[in-house]
């Protein structure tokens, strides 16, 4: 299942909410009549959307059951997702951030660096969490750092600025904390 967007609060008192964004394709995926996933209990729960409308670039959604905002507090925080099999085709060298996650990156040279763990930020401007030897490692998912995206071969290649990597690295000068 792939993210699309989180409950945010409550809108209102007639059991609608407001959604912060995951998408890229916010009018294909909110609409009266679409399905969204979320689960609760450990249970996979359906969520027929039955009103839709955009607020300040945000779906404020309704779905078939919640009648007042009562019904819809215990899904504040709750994950939105939609089967992989409905995503729409990407336009070459644009990418699902679940496809990224797993990746294998690297330096220019070959050098290893880590492993993406999440991809972070927002839609515009979001950022590599990449697992290395040192701690966790921000890269900047822009097209100067990551020359070469390659999700078949789960394989990123990087070529950072000056003391990018370096950020997370322990320092012998550096006292730690308690």
């Amino acid at each position: 299942m792939a993210l699309v967007g989180h409950v945010a609060r409550p809108h209102g008192i007639r059991g609608h909410v407001i959604v912060n964004l995951e998408t890229d394709f916010p009018y294909d995926r909110f609409r009266a009549g679409e399905a969204l996933f979320t689960r609760r209990g450990g249970a996979l729960e359906q969520l027929t959307l039955t009103a839709v409308r955009f607020q300040a670039g945000r779906p404020i959604i309704g779905w078939m059951g919640p009648r007042d905002v009562n019904d819809v507090l215990p899904y504040v925080g709750a994950e939105l997702r939609v089967p992989r099999a409905w995503l729409s085709a990407l336009p070459e060298d644009v990418f699902y951030r679940h496809d990224l996650v797993g990746c294998r990156v690297e330096l220019v040279d070959g050098q290893p660096v880590g492993i993406v763990r999440d991809v972070q930020g927002p839609l515009a401007g979001s950022c590599l969490v990449v697992a290395s030897a040192h701690g966790e490692v921000l890269v900047p998912l822009a097209a100067e750092i990551c020359t070469r995206i390659d999700v078949v071969g789960r394989t990123i290649v990087i070529d950072p600025p000056a003391g990018l990597l370096d950020l997370n690295a322990p320092s012998a000068g550096r006292p730690t904390r308690p």
